[in-house]
């Protein structure tokens, strides 16, 4: 038999080698591929959060620039409450704001209360935003979550000298001068703040 015809096949112990390189990159790409799959959704969770969270605080700005006061109507109010949590700022927010009506059909005024206060879900934190037409028959309007993966809310008015986490329209007798809300998330296990400044278009008499 010519030396061709004997090396033409495969020892058995090429093929094991040959098996377990096939196996080991098998697995390196499978565990890419994975890896990949799974930095894609966490970048997309994120996504998510960051467009929630905006919406969110341009919603508070918008509205505290529209507050509405008056010390002759008790029902427009500007109320800020310090509920510290551990340590963990876990503000209240209620006020009397304006808002566009949601359409022709629907008897609304414009002018809503709106509340915002934190609460546990599933053992997580999250943020709950309560709104009522003022001048509804309605006693009660339902919370709904509004945002996340919170960790904390804090809310500081500014009597133009210094911040303070609580204020009540009707005892301090006007709208605060300037509005800061400072959020907390965990992000990527981070915790991640974000803060906005907004001041009440009128005082209110």
């Amino acid at each position: 038999m010519s030396d061709t015809s004997r090396n033409s096949g495969f020892t058995l112990l090429e093929v094991l080698i040959a098996v377990v390189l096939l196996g080991i990159l098998s697995a390196a790409l499978y565990g890419s591929y994975f890896g990949v799959l799974r930095a894609r959704d966490r970048a997309s969770s994120g996504m998510e959060s960051r467009r929630e969270l905006g919406a969110t605080l341009d919603l508070i700005r918008r509205e505290v620039s529209s507050a509405q006061f008056n010390r002759s109507d008790k029902r427009l109010r500007f109320v800020v409450e310090d509920r510290d949590s551990f340590g963990t700022p876990s503000s209240t927010l209620a006020l009397t704001t304006l808002l566009p009506t949601a359409g022709q059909n629907r008897k609304e005024s414009g002018i809503v209360t709106v509340a915002y206060r934190m609460a546990e879900k599933n053992k997580k934190r999250i943020l709950t935003r309560h709104e009522r037409d003022l001048f509804s028959e309605e006693e009660t309007a339902v919370a709904y979550p509004q945002m996340e993966q919170i960790t904390a809310f804090l809310v500081e008015c500014y009597d133009g000298s210094k911040w303070l986490k609580s204020w009540d329209s009707a005892i301090n007798g006007t709208l605060p001068k300037g509005v800061r809300v400072t959020v907390q998330i965990e992000d990527a296990g981070k915790t991640v703040e974000f803060s906005l400044l907004s001041a009440p278009r009128v005082n209110g008499s």
